[in-house]
Order: structure tokens, then sequence, then C-alpha cells
């Protein structure tokens, strides 16, 4: 494993509890950063936090990243711990299930757009202006390759990461001279808890789509997520990393 930089930076990781964002809280932490977990799972939060502790400093707070309030206070109680905010991963996201659009809640549909883009938003507008007071910050949104190709069954889900990919591009824009970069990755699917939420005929589609006929080991997201957290990352911004397993032909 190579060795990543991140010695005095502090980290905040979304749905950081579980999953992909679980598994860029031990690398960072590994790699000297001090992280921050905000989920909305309490007591899977305490768990994590817990558990990581063992690899160095590492703070939670509860947050409904859906809550303008929730989120600006996430960012207040995360400076006042540990000092800064040199580093945003939105990992946070829902899948809400498996359907035809014309057959999907309306209460659903709005429900993953809310988490998986207005709470990277909501994120970035609690965070961006503390990073701007240092000149210095790296934003990685976790979005999905079905945000660049639309998986059927999963419009509210698809829609959401597209969204998030136009939103890396506009923020990086904004920001390229400021000393902040923006990126994303677009992740196939790795196989984490997130699969409980789609139906087994999802998986095994979407599983059928990886050229490398397996699923994406959340390790293997993190390397990349955290080399574009750091200062290594230097003339990327408003880019798009694929993480398919040569599915993405773009």
């Amino acid at each position: 494993m190579n060795a990543i930089d991140l010695s005095g930076r502090s980290v905040v990781i979304t749905g950081g509890a579980r999953g992909i964002g679980y598994a860029v809280a031990q690398r960072a932490l590994r790699s000297g950063a001090a992280v921050s977990l905000w989920d909305v799972d309490a007591e899977r939060l305490a768990r994590s936090e817990r558990e990581l502790a063992e690899l160095g400093t590492v703070s939670s707070v509860v947050v409904e990243l859906t809550d303008e309030g929730s989120v600006d206070a996430a960012a207040a109680d995360t400076v006042a711990r540990h000092g800064a905010i040199d580093v945003l991963v939105n990992s946070a996201g829902i899948t809400g299930g498996n359907g035809f659009t014309w057959e999907l809640s309306p209460d659903v549909w709005r429900r993953v757009i809310e988490v998986n883009l207005i709470g990277s938003y909501l994120t970035c507008r609690a965070v961006v202006p503390r990073m701007l007071e240092k000149g210095y910050g790296r934003i990685v949104n976790i979005a999905s390759v079905a945000g660049k190709e639309g998986n059927p069954n999963a419009s509210h889900y698809s829609a959401s990461k597209a969204g998030l990919i136009g939103l890396t591009k506009s923020l990086g824009k904004e920001l390229a001279t400021r000393g902040i970069l923006v990126n994303a990755v677009t992740p196939a699917a790795a196989k984490t808890e997130i699969f409980d939420s789609m139906s087994q005929q999802h998986i095994d589609y979407m599983l059928a789509k990886i050229p490398m006929n397996r699923f994406l080991l959340p390790d293997e997201a993190a390397s990349m997520i955290l080399w574009l957290a750091s200062e290594d990352c230097a003339f990327s911004t408003g880019a798009v990393f694929d993480l398919s397993g040569g599915r993405a032909t773009y």
C-alpha cells in the first residue's frame, strides 16, 4: 500500500460509520490525519468511533445531512475539536430501493435526492468558507457510474449521482484559483451494507456490467479518494475519476 501523507490534516467524512466512508476513515487515520465522522446513525457511529480510535485521532457528530442547521452545527463542532476542516469527503448516500420510475413513490424519490445531492451541497456550503479562510482544501464527492450511464430501476439514485457530478464540476471551477480542489469518483458497486436495500436482480445486473467481473473493494476506493484528498493532487479539479472496473466508457 502506497503511503499518502495527510499529517496535520483534518478530514470530515460523511457516512463515515460504514462502507466506503469507513474504509476512507481507516486509511486517513493511518496517513496521519485527524478524522471527524458525520453520520445519522448514532449507535453505529459510536461503535465505529471506538474502533477507529485505535488508529489515531477521531471524533464523531450525529448529523442529518438534509438539515441546514444540523450540518452547520456539525461543521462548527468539528472545527472546535480539530481546529480546521482541510478535507471533505462526501460519502453518505442511500439507494432508495429499486423500481420503475413511474412506480417509485415521490417521497422516496425526493429523499434520495435530498440525501445524495442536497446533503452534499449543504456540507460544501458549510465547509468551503472555512477552507477559503485558510486558502487550502480538498473536496471529494462519491458519485457513481450510475450517474454517468443511468441504471434502470434506479432513476432516483442515478439522477442524484448525475447531479453530484454536475455540482463537482461547477464548484471545482468556482474554487480553481483559491487553493481548493473539488473532484468526484464514480464507483461501480462495492459490496457493502448498501446492498441490503437493493433487489438481487439489480445486484446481478450491476455485476454483469463490470468487465472485471467482481465488485469494488472499499479499500480500493479509499486509495483513490485519499490521493484526491492529498497535496499530491495539485492540478486536477472539477474532474471525475473512474472506479468502475472497466464499465465506464467515458
